[in-house]
């Protein structure tokens, strides 16, 4: 059978086959009956635009006409003017687009193919349905053509497929606005799951009780910025949140470590060190007694060997490469914490190749924020710290926020920035009294979203890569910390722990500065 003898028996109104599942092709989802009873039931219902747009767009619409039509509305509202059959001919018109969309008989036409807009919604999203296919159907084509390219680098072809999945989704498939009724209901029954609770922490444990005692817990969708300078303990104190949460009795959690500037088996190696309580430097030589092994096996690896923590040492990840990876974690274990060593190591998305690193810094800070609050899971992000906290004169090293490299997006987006302080790495290894200060730690909480602003102390025996809340007694006592930090109180945050707050002049305000790593 050919496509002139169909047209014949059209013509002499018998019934035609359908041709849509023969060899000569295949046709794009569509649903064009669809699009024009929306289009009718915007120009029959007043404010069936405004629930129209929230879920499509012009280029969602299959029939160039009906794009056309649709724009014409859009610049109809823009203008707030009333959308009906006539307004939209006459914009049509004046947009010289009336007879290239059927004129203003096909404009009235479309008002026939709908009584009102009672399903209007729903009518939409099966046509975004339409578009998300076609949109997959196109992007597949695009990704098989470039694949053939003999010169097309397999990575850049795995981020621009994965850049155009996503660019889908973030557009497309957004959450619709919730009453407060329905919220309201949500957030009383979590009210109450807590008050039923027995434990404090609501969130993934710190396994530092003081720490847990501020937050509660890390927080599902937060963003935390642990920061410091370098050879400070940054990535010994993650590694240690990262074990605590892994192996707690009474809350464990599947943890995923991003580490871009250390190998998988140098991180193995220091939470061994610090679950075995065996110096780094012999396990890292392998110089060990017998009992020393003894006390690895049992101590280190029998415990590490069954607990969820999942490490990725992708050096240069990209962000895009970092969510697949997420997702794919959360979706096969149901991970509950991220831990990224660090920021500023990581690299964007390769569309702002004409902008400068902080806009980078930027959007991967904007982009780790959008991750959490899409996982349901807090990410901790490690942060490097310029150098101008090493320049002050007066004395007082402890870092501020102005301190952050690279990027002021960093502390707008994160619920948390936590700064880690050690005396003894800026040379002031006596306080006042003259007694040792090794190993005395503090972590500064200089942002909080959702709680208060404090100061732990924290022993730092980094020998062993683990980190011990104060209990005044090991070190010898008293510690250093500058002149304008003073001791609240004890707190109930584990024996002799103590919290301090800040008093007096205000920190200056510090530029950042470009210097490399």
């Amino acid at each position: 059978m050919d496509i002139p003898n169909l047209n014949r028996d059209k013509k002499r109104g018998r019934k035609t086959p359908d041709v849509s599942t023969l060899v000569y092709g295949k046709v794009p989802p569509q649903a064009r009956e669809l699009e024009e009873a929306v289009l009718g039931a915007i120009m029959l219902e007043k404010g069936a635009f405004d629930t129209v747009a929230e879920i499509l767009k012009s280029e969602c619409f299959y029939v160039d006409a009906h794009q056309r039509i649709f724009r014409a509305m859009k610049s109809l509202s823009g203008k707030s003017q009333p959308i009906d059959m006539l307004t939209v001919v006459e914009e049509l018109r004046f947009n010289e687009e009336l007879d290239i969309v059927g004129g203003p008989y096909y404009v009235t036409k479309l008002t026939n193919a709908v009584t009102s807009s009672a399903h209007i919604e729903a009518h939409s999203r099966i046509i975004l349905q339409k578009f998300i296919q076609r949109e997959l159907i196109r992007i597949s084509g695009e990704i098989i053509s470039d694949a053939y390219e003999d010169s097309t680098d397999v990575f850049d072809l795995l981020d621009d497929a994965e850049s155009k999945i996503y660019k889908v989704t973030s557009e497309h498939l957004r959450n619709s606005v919730e009453t407060i009724d329905a919220v309201l209901v949500k957030t009383i029954q979590r009210i109450e799951d807590m008050r039923n609770r027995n434990e404090d922490i609501t969130g993934v444990p710190s396994g530092f009780a003081h720490l847990d005692k501020i937050t509660y817990g890390w927080q599902q969708t937060d963003l935390i910025i642990l920061a410091a300078r370098p050879s400070v303990g940054k990535t010994a104190f993650a590694l240690n949140l990262a074990r605590n949460a892994a192996l707690s009795a009474a809350k464990p959690t599947a943890v995923a470590f991003f580490s871009l500037e250390m190998s998988a088996g140098q991180l193995v190696q220091r939470i061994l060190s610090a679950e075995s309580e065996i110096g780094l430097e012999k396990i890292s030589r392998g110089k060990m007694e017998e009992y020393e092994m003894e006390q690895l096996y049992k101590r280190g690896i029998q415990r590490l060997a069954d607990a969820k923590l999942f490490i990725d040492d992708t050096p240069a990840l990209n962000i895009f490469e970092l969510r697949a990876k997420c997702r794919r974690l959360k979706n096969a274990h149901n991970i509950g914490l991220i831990l990224i060593d660090y920021l500023q190591l990581m690299s964007g998305t390769g569309e702002n190749r004409n902008g400068n690193r902080e806009q980078e810094i930027s959007n991967i800070s904007r982009s780790l924020k959008a991750l959490a609050k899409e996982l349901q899971v807090p990410i901790i992000a490690l942060s490097q710290l310029s150098r101008e906290v090493e320049k002050r004169k007066d004395g007082n090293k402890m870092p501020q926020l102005s301190d952050l490299r690279e990027s002021g997006a960093i502390e707008q987006d994160a619920d948390m920035v936590c700064f880690i302080y050690r005396p003894e790495y800026h040379d002031l290894n006596q306080n006042e009294m003259g007694e040792s200060v090794k190993g005395e730690t503090y972590l500064r909480i200089a942002k909080h979203r959702n709680g208060s602003l404090e100061n732990l102390k924290f022993r730092a025996r980094l020998e062993i890569q683990k980190f011990f809340e104060d209990d005044g007694g090991e070190f010898g006592g008293g510690f250093n910390m500058p002149p304008n930090w003073k001791p609240v109180s004890d707190s109930g945050g584990g024996p002799g722990a103590k919290l301090y707050i800040q008093t007096g002049s205000k920190m200056n305000d510090i530029q950042d500065d470009d210097e490399p790593f």
